[in-house]
């Protein structure tokens, strides 16, 4: 059975700093797509940085600069570096995984097979 457990989501004030993680049990990613996303209240689901089979990775052009996506292997584990947070941050944030190696150009939510439980980030001005 597949799970993906993120953490290490909370509140930070405006230029703050956060780092999520993803740990994936009954799945191993190496070699595979996987992805964060967000969604804030009253809005859809967005992909924010995903990673490639390969290491490839994209960020939408909202965090690109500030967020890092990156993988422990050894831990099965994803990681969201978030630095220079802002109140526009604010979201519960998702890690998802794929069963291919590659991701597509742009993340899109129906692309990815497994879905965590989500971690909530609050950013406040």
């Amino acid at each position: 059975q597949v799970q993906l457990v993120e953490s290490g989501g909370g509140s930070v004030q405006s230029g703050g700093s956060l780092r999520l993680s993803c740990a994936a049990s009954g799945y191993t990613y190496v070699g595979l797509c996987m992805a964060w996303f967000r969604q804030a209240p009253g809005k859809e689901r967005e992909g924010v940085a995903s990673i490639d089979g390969d290491g490839s990775i994209y960020y939408a052009d909202s965090v690109k600069g500030r967020f890092t996506i990156s993988q422990d292997n050894a831990k099965n584990t994803l990681y969201l570096q978030m630095n220079s947070l802002k109140p526009e941050d604010t979201a519960m944030y998702y890690c998802a995984a794929s069963l291919s190696g590659r991701c597509p150009r742009v993340p899109y939510r129906y692309y990815y097979k497994y879905w965590g439980q989500g971690t909530q980030v609050t950013v406040s001005s």
